[in-house]
Order: C-alpha cells, then sequence, then structure tokens
C-alpha cells in the first residue's frame, strides 16, 4: 500500500510539474562559437522563447567538432525540458555521418522538437573567371582542369562542391579552412574562386562586384536573394545536401513538454519581427511537427552517407 501511494504521489507531482512547466530558465545550447549564423539564429529563437514561455532561455555556446560536442552535451542531459538544443545538419546529421564511429544516434538519442528552417548557402565565384552563371563556371572549370581552387570551411561545402564535380565531370582543386570567415576572404581576394558560403555578409561583395552568385543550396530561392537560382534551377537537381536547422532535446522529453515547445517555436516562426530577422540570417523559414522533424532528420542523413560515398571521402 505504501509504495502505491508513493507512486501516485510522484504521478501527481510530476503531472504538476508538467502543468507548470516552465519554472526555472531553460538552456539553448548551440555547437558552434559566438558571432556566426548558428548563435544568430539561436538568440533570436532564446529571446522569443523567452517572451512565449515566461522563463529566460538562456543560449549556451559549446562550440567544436562541426557541433558535435554541444550535441553531445545535451544529450547526456536529463530530459526534462530544461535542457535544449539549435541543431544545425552539421551537428545533427552531417558528424554521424563523416565518422566511422558516430558520437550519437542522431534519431534515438534525440528528442525533436520543431524545424526551424534551411539555412541559404550561396556559391560564389570570383569575378576573374568568366563565368556569370553555374553552366558558365561548370564550362570554364572543364576547359580548365585543375585550375580553379575552391574554399572547403565545413564537410558541408565540400559535400556540395564534390557532387557538382563529379555530375558535371569536371576537376577543382580544394583548400580546406577552419571556418567560413578566412574561406570568404581568400575568395574576395581569389586566392580561391569558387566557394559555398552561408554568412549572409558574403552577399555585400556581390553588390560592389568583388564577388559573384551563381546559386543557393535551397530547394526554393531564398527571400533574402531571390534572383538567385536553386542548385536545380541552375542544372544541378541531383546536388542535394541541405544545411537545416531545428530545436531538439535528450531522448525521452515527456510528451507534454515537447508539444507546448513544438506549439511555441510554430508559432513565434509566424511572428513578423521573428522572421524578418531570421530571414536576414539568409533563412528560408519552415516549422515542423516533432514528427516532421525526425522525418527531416533521416532524411538528411540519408542524403550525407549517400553524399559520402559518391565523393570517395575518407571517414573520419
Amino acid at each position: 500500500m505504501k509504495k502505491l501511494i508513493a507512486a501516485l504521489l510522484l504521478l501527481f507531482v510530476s503531472g504538476l510539474a508538467l502543468a507548470q512547466y516552465p519554472t526555472k530558465p531553460i538552456r539553448l545550447v548551440v555547437g558552434f562559437p559566438p558571432g556566426g549564423s548558428s548563435d544568430a539564429v539561436s538568440r533570436i529563437l532564446a529571446q522569443a522563447l523567452s517572451q512565449s514561455l515566461g522563463q529566460a532561455v538562456v543560449v549556451e555556446n559549446k562550440p567544436g567538432a562541426d557541433g558535435a560536442i554541444g550535441a553531445e552535451a545535451v544529450m547526456k542531459s536529463a530530459p526534462d525540458g530544461y535542457t535544449l538544443m539549435y541543431g544545425t545538419a552539421s551537428a545533427m546529421t552531417g558528424a554521424p555521418a563523416l565518422r566511422k564511429v558516430p558520437p550519437y544516434d542522431p534519431v534515438a538519442d534525440f528528442t525533436p522538437i520543431s524545424l526551424v528552417g534551411s539555412a541559404s548557402n550561396f556559391l560564389f565565384v570570383h569575378p576573374s573567371i568568366a563565368a556569370k552563371t553555374l553552366s558558365e563556371m561548370i564550362g570554364y572549370a572543364r576547359a580548365n582542369p585543375d585550375k580553379l581552387n575552391f574554399g572547403g570551411p565545413n564537410p558541408q561545402a565540400f559535400l556540395l562542391t564534390s557532387q557538382i564535380m563529379k555530375q558535371a565531370g569536371i576537376r577543382m582543386v580544394h583548400v580546406p579552412y577552419k571556418g567560413e570567415g578566412p574561406n570568404l576572404l581568400d575568395l574576395v581576394a581569389g586566392r580561391v574562386q569558387v566557394g559555398f558560403i552561408s554568412v549572409t555578409s558574403a552577399l555585400t561583395f556581390v553588390k560592389d562586384g568583388r564577388l559573384r552568385v551563381v546559386a543557393v543550396a535551397l530547394d526554393q530561392r531564398a527571400p533574402l536573394a531571390p534572383d538567385v537560382p536553386t542548385l536545380a534551377e541552375a542544372g544541378m537537381p541531383n546536388v542535394k545536401v541541405q544545411h537545416f536547422g531545428g530545436v531538439y532535446g535528450p531522448a525521452k522529453m515527456p510528451r507534454e513538454i515537447v508539444e507546448r515547445l513544438s506549439r511555441e517555436t510554430n508559432s513565434l516562426l509566424n511572428l513578423p519581427d521573428v522572421r524578418d530577422q531570421l530571414q536576414r540570417q539568409g533563412y528560408l523559414i519552415k516549422g515542423s511537427s516533432p514528427e516532421g522533424l525526425a522525418a527531416i532528420t533521416k532524411e538528411n542523413l540519408a542524403q550525407w552517407k549517400a553524399a559520402i560515398r559518391e565523393s570517395g571521402m575518407e571517414l573520419q
């Protein structure tokens, strides 16, 4: 009898806690340093969620290993709704796909809450190349094998470019970078001539003629640059490694909390000021149900694995 009473009391207290959630500040982990696009998006979400939930949502940067360090920290956290993560494709699908021994299972080890959208990965070329379109760039590269350098600030940029080279039958030289900032500087200077960059500040160099943009890796045109064709429109429909971002938590979170957070996230994505801020970060905004984000995670993981096989990249 005492055990039954204790169990009923625990259920009552747990139910009361769920009904009152949240009762204290929430951590929103981002696996990248301050100043980047993922950090900026996380802070936009945190501010909006703080207002809608009535509790502070504090961004915590845990950079390293393409977001995997932050993801591992969240995976090991208590599934009580007080530790969340803004997870990008780099952490949720890239890191597991690129490793012989994945640090985690992006499906089984996390609770999906809501998609936020897709970041705009723009393909830039230096004006020293006689090319104003993707097809012209491919033609130039075909006529000048191994004469063009392409920047690789992250695995996604490398895979996207590798897919284009394989499907177009061209050869370019890969120049690795530790981040998009150094890659962008060398791209503007002409030390590399081709590169995928997601930071929206790169578009300012298009306006003053120091760069050209020939395509964007999205399934529809970016609101920030509606004149730029998608890769499919530019003749590369089978190049598919999109950079998505969504809100996740540790595995086995209470369903009531997951549904509450999903509703709040989708509601704030429809607020004009939030949409404006995210679009200025180059985001194509798309919310989702928890099940929708789970499906996107699985699909994106499969795309990464296929792209890695096609590129011949060695697993880490």
